[in-house]
């Protein structure tokens, strides 16, 4: 369903659920790219898992050292709503290095040759139905084997105020997975639950990641030329990500580093 809202514009919701509002839908989608592409050097090929609405994949074509970027996405419908209604967001499939599959991500990456990717973003809906498998240990080592050594994942990893049972099951795999870093950010996007989302940051085993310093920083006055220049992301925001609420911190920040 799109309805259009007085505060926040036009809103996408599927089964009930607030996907995105044209106002707050770039504290989300530049986050969740932003925070792992800017923390390796010269990402070149990086798949989207969901994401369907392309506002991810809009803001993987910020980083210039891409060269392929590929989008799996199950519901066909996400995408043909967001390119009628949401213009702005589906503008990501324009851009000629995407190539869109529609399809399971989980059959998806079984079939993608080992360390074929820099960076995987799952922008996957909550661990319910169809959506589930996306926060199970075996889909982590799919992950895992598609990345390079030093290669990175974010992962929507739901609310610290709502979900802290699945953080910590998440952590737990993500540790036992990815024998690089292991990292926990969140970011605020007022119409969802609580008014915040976290992400799961891993990296693989070979060159050391740290997260929470971007390497690759996006140049204000490059994002300032493109066609859409960044609303939320910065270098200064990235680092505070990582800063967790003392009650999280307890929960989960012994269980990742």
């Amino acid at each position: 369903m799109v309805f259009q809202s007085s505060t926040y514009g036009k809103v996408l919701v599927l089964d009930g659920v607030i996907q995105l509002t044209e106002r707050d839908e770039c504290a989300y989608q530049e986050m969740i790219t932003h925070l792992p592409l800017c923390s390796i050097p010269n990402p070149k090929k990086v798949l989207v898992i969901g994401g369907g609405d392309g506002g991810v994949i809009r803001e993987v074509a910020h980083h210039s050292s891409v060269e392929k970027i590929d989008i799996c996405e199950i519901d066909k419908m996400v995408v043909d709503v967001s390119k009628q209604y949401f213009p702005d967001v589906a503008v990501g499939y324009d851009d000629p290095r995407v190539t869109l599959h529609i399809g399971d991500g989980v059959a998806f990456l079984k079939e993608v040759p080992e360390g074929t990717y820099d960076a995987v973003i799952v922008d996957s809906s909550d661990p319910i139905g169809p959506a589930q498998e996306l926060f199970e240990k075996p889909f982590f080592s799919s992950v895992a084997k598609a990345l390079r050594p030093g290669g990175v994942v974010c992962t929507q990893a739901e609310s610290i105020w709502l979900h802290m049972d699945i953080i910590e099951d998440i952590v737990a795999n993500c540790r036992q997975i990815f024998k690089g870093s292991v990292n926990y950010a969140w970011t605020t996007v007022p119409t969802y639950p609580s008014g915040m989302i976290g992400f799961m940051l891993c990296s693989t085993e070979g060159p050391p990641v740290d997260f929470k310093h971007p390497v690759n920083p996006i140049d204000e006055n490059e994002s300032q030329k493109s066609v859409r220049p960044l609303k939320f992301y910065n270098s200064e925001i990235h680092t505070a990500a990582f800063c967790l609420p003392s009650f999280a911190k307890r929960k989960i920040g012994s269980k990742a580093n």
